[in-house]
Formats: structure tokens, C-alpha cells, sequence
């Protein structure tokens, strides 16, 4: 069970907490989204709303589990991730985004939130988890490989946008 965390590291600049996002967290993880989507450029690319959001994390079948940082009686920070399966190495972890608001990047928060995502795969007995980033994001880049993060070429990223899906 996670436990509420008190992060005080040396070049942490606002001490924070990771939890468990709460039902009523959505507004806050909503704004976090947007701003990663103005930072990658894709603004106009969210379509998940707060209360799908809610839905989709706390509903009667949830398809994503969401940790966040508070400081400052605010979410400065969330993980958004959900389990998923390989055929040759097992259970694993997704982890769909990793968001620090930016008036708290470099203060450690990123960190304990990935560092978290990875205990509870671990605990969950998972090989890997899993996650992409945007080979333009540097920071992000520089961040991942101070965990010896695997980057791999080898693969493409596949989509089919379900409402533009006619059978060939």
C-alpha cells in the first residue's frame, strides 16, 4: 500500500509528497496535462476531459493509476501509468506521462514520482516499465539516462485512431 512520502532532498527547493491521486484531483492533473501538451506542441491533441479522467482512473474498470506531488497545497506534479503484459518478458508497467508543473522542474519531484512508479513495479513483480519520450525533449532525455534508461530505435510507434478506422 503507498504511503504518503515526504521528499527533503538536498536540491529539492519546496518540500512536496507523493500520493495517490484522489477522484477530486482531476481538475489539477487536467492542467498539468495541458501544459505538457503546450510544451510538446500538441495543444490541440487532448481530448480526455476531467471527468473522463475521472472516470478512466477511479470508474468500476479503471485503465490508469495516477500518482501526484503536492506542494504548496497544490499538484505540482503527476505519473500516470497502467499495467500491461508482454509476451516475452511478463507483466510491466506503462508509463504513459511524467509531469512536473514548470515552476517546480529541477527540484526533485520528477524523480520521487519516477522512482515511485518504479518501486510499485517492482513490488508488483514486474520486469520493466516502459515509456516514451520525444527525441527533441533534452531535458527529458538527460533526466531518463540517469536511471540507465534503454532507449530503443529499433521500433515504431503504431496508432490506429479508432474514429477514422475503415477496414481495408
Amino acid at each position: 500500500m503507498l504511503q504518503d512520502f515526504i521528499y527533503f532532498l538536498y536540491a529539492v527547493k519546496t518540500p512536496f509528497s507523493i500520493r495517490r491521486a484522489l477522484p477530486d484531483d482531476g481538475e489539477a492533473v487536467m492542467a498539468l496535462i495541458r501544459e505538457l501538451a503546450v510544451y510538446e506542441k500538441a495543444e490541440g491533441e487532448v481530448l480526455v476531459t476531467a471527468e473522463e479522467l475521472r472516470i478512466h482512473a477511479f470508474g468500476a474498470k479503471p485503465y490508469v493509476e495516477i500518482l501526484v506531488a503536492e506542494a504548496e497545497e497544490s499538484i505540482a506534479g503527476a505519473a500516470l501509468f497502467y499495467e500491461k503484459y508482454s509476451t516475452w518478458k511478463g507483466p510491466a508497467l506503462h508509463l504513459e506521462d511524467l509531469i512536473v508543473a514548470e515552476k517546480y522542474r529541477g527540484g526533485g519531484i520528477g524523480a520521487a514520482l519516477l522512482e515511485e512508479v518504479l518501486r510499485i513495479g517492482s513490488e508488483r513483480n514486474c520486469r520493466r516499465v516502459y515509456w516514451q519520450v520525444l527525441d527533441w525533449n533534452e531535458p527529458a532525455l538527460r533526466f531518463y539516462k540517469r536511471y540507465n534508461a534503454l532507449f530503443d530505435s529499433d521500433w515504431v510507434n503504431v496508432c490506429v485512431e479508432l474514429d477514422q478506422y475503415t477496414k481495408q
